[in-house]
């Protein structure tokens, strides 16, 4: 089962166990993102501590097939965000499953 967490959920969740206003709240999730996206471009690779680290990769164009229709199409050369969970991460994950 799938369970989607939205920012939404985040704004509440602080509003909640914090006590800022919602407002606050969503400002504060919004800066985030937006401080991850801002490095993220500039840099190539943000970290966050006890928790992972994404990577902007370059990717290079490259001849697709629609399996559907089996046209060969060009795939354009792209940025994608990797995510590299850290130790502390994965150890808290599995844990939280036993």
């Amino acid at each position: 089962m799938r369970i989607n967490l939205t920012k939404k959920d985040i704004i509440n969740s602080l509003y909640m166990q914090i006590g800022y206003s919602k407002k606050i709240s969503e400002n504060l999730i919004e800066d985030t993102f937006e401080l991850i996206l801002q490095n993220l471009i500039k840099h190539n690779k943000v970290k966050i501590s006890k928790f992972g680290t994404f990577v902007l990769r370059n990717k290079s164009s490259r001849i697709g097939r629609n399996p559907k229709t089996k046209e060969n199409k060009i795939i354009s050369k792209r940025k994608v965000i990797l995510f590299k969970a850290s130790k502390e991460l994965k150890k808290s994950v599995n844990l939280k499953n036993e």
